[in-house]
C-alpha cells in the first residue's frame, strides 16, 4: 500500500515513519510540511538517513492524494478536519492523529478544543481507533479516529473491569503521568529544559481534552454513564506514560480474579501484557506494548498502565489501524 504522512516533521510523525520503512507491506510516497523551506526528511530526521530517501514537500491536499492510497494526518486538531474531508473525496483511506474525529458530539468538541467543527456530520460515525477494543469496526474504513496517548493508557487499563461490572462506573480518579514528548516538538516555556528538568508539575487540571474522549469510550465499554477525575502530570522524561487509577469495586473480589478478568478480555489482543509486576515505563519504552496490572487496597481497586505515548499512543496504534484496515497482520512492522 502506498501511504503518505500529512505533516511529517513532528515526533509522532518520526515514530510513523521509522516503522513504515520497516513495514513488509507499505512504501511511503508522499511527506507535507508547511514550512517553506522543503528539506530532505532526514534533515528533519537524522535518524531516518539512508532509511527514507523523499523530501518534506508543501504539497496541496489533492498532490498528496495523488501519491498515496493512505494518509495519515499527523497534523494539530483544527489542521485535520479542514484536511480529511479533501482526502476522503479524492479516495484516499485516512488515519487521523489528532483529536479532530474521536467526540461524537460537536458540541462537546467546541467545548474542549475551542472550535466549531468544520465536519460534523462524520462525528459520532467514524470509528474510533483502539483495536483492542474496536478491531472489528476497523477493517475496510475510509477513516479512523486514532485514540490519544493518554486515554489509550487509562482506557485499555480500565475496560476489562468496567465490561465485567466489577468496578463501580463514579468516582473514577486517573492520575497520569507523561514525558516531554507528549508535548509535542514546537517550542514551549514549560517544556524548555531549565523549566522541565528537575521537576515534576500537574496541568490542565480539572480541564484537559483527554476528559470526554475517556469518558464516551469507557461508557460505550460498559454500558453506562463514566465519570473520571483526571489529572495529568508533567515529568522529566523523553517519553513514556504511567496512568495510577483508583476506582471503587462492586463486590469484594481477589487480586487474582481481577487479574484473571483482565487476561480474558485481552486474550488474543497482541500488544495488551496483563503482568503480575508493577509495570514501569521503561518496560514498554519503543514498543506498541501496553502492560496493565491490579492490586487492591484499603476497599479500592488499583490499576496501573504503562505505554510509550509516541507509539502505542500514538503511532503505534496507528500502524495498527493500518494493518486492520488494510487486511495485513495486525502485528506487521511493529514487533
Amino acid at each position: 500500500m502506498r501511504v503518505g504522512v500529512l505533516g511529517a516533521t513532528g515526533y509522532t510523525a518520526l515514530e510513523l515513519l521509522k516503522i513504515l520503512v520497516r513495514h513488509p507491506d507499505v512504501e511511503v510516497t508522499g511527506l507535507t510540511t508547511r514550512q517553506e523551506h522543503t528539506p530532505h526528511v532526514s534533515e528533519v530526521h537524522p535518524s531516518l538517513t539512508g532509511r527514507l530517501d523523499l523530501k518534506c514537500e508543501d504539497l496541496r491536499t489533492a498532490e498528496l492524494a495523488e501519491r498515496a492510497e493512505l494518509v495519515f494526518c499527523a497534523v494539530p486538531h483544527g489542521a485535520a478536519m479542514a484536511a480529511v474531508p479533501e482526502l476522503l473525496e479524492a479516495g484516499c483511506k485516512v488515519i487521523d492523529l489528532s483529536a479532530d474525529y474521536r467526540l461524537s458530539d460537536p458540541a462537546v468538541y467546541e467545548s474542549w478544543y475551542g472550535l466549531v467543527h468544520t465536519d460534523p456530520t462524520r462525528l459520532g460515525t467514524t470509528v474510533y481507533g483502539l483495536p483492542e477494543l474496536f478491531a472489528d469496526d476497523i477493517p475496510g474504513k475510509d477513516l479512523i479516529a486514532n485514540p490519544g496517548c493518554y486515554t489509550s493508557t487509562s482506557i485499555l487499563g480500565l475496560a476489562p473491569l468496567l465490561a465485567e461490572g466489577l468496578i463501580e462506573p463514579t468516582g473514577i480518579i486517573i492520575d497520569a503521568k507523561s514525558g516531554v514528548s507528549g508535548a509535542g516538538r514546537t517550542p514551549k516555556m514549560t517544556t524548555l529544559y531549565p523549566e522541565c528538568n528537575e521537576s515534576i508539575s500537574a496541568y490542565a487540571v480539572g480541564r484537559h481534552r483527554h476528559t470526554p474522549e475517556i469518558e464516551q469510550v469507557l461508557s460505550k465499554v460498559s454500558g453506562k454513564s463514566v465519570e473520571v477525575l483526571f489529572t495529568p502530570h508533567l515529568v522529566p522524561m523523553d517519553r513514556g506514560i504511567l496512568a495510577t487509577m483508583y476506582a471503587t469495586p462492586t463486590e469484594q473480589r481477589s487480586d487474582d480474579d481481577l487479574l484473571e478478568a483482565m487476561r480474558n478480555y485481552y486474550r488474543g489482543k497482541p500488544f495488551v501484557r496483563v503482568v503480575d509486576r508493577l509495570p514501569a515505563t521503561k518496560d514498554v519504552s519503543g514498543t506498541n506494548f501496553c502492560d496493565v496490572t491490579v492490586r487492591q487496597c484499603r476497599g479500592k481497586v488499583l490499576v496501573l498502565s504503562v505505554t510509550d505515548n509516541l507509539i502505542k499512543g500514538a503511532s503505534g496504534v496507528a500502524v495498527q489501524n493500518l494493518n486492520l484496515l488494510a487486511g495485513f497482520d495486525e502485528t506487521a512492522g511493529l514487533l
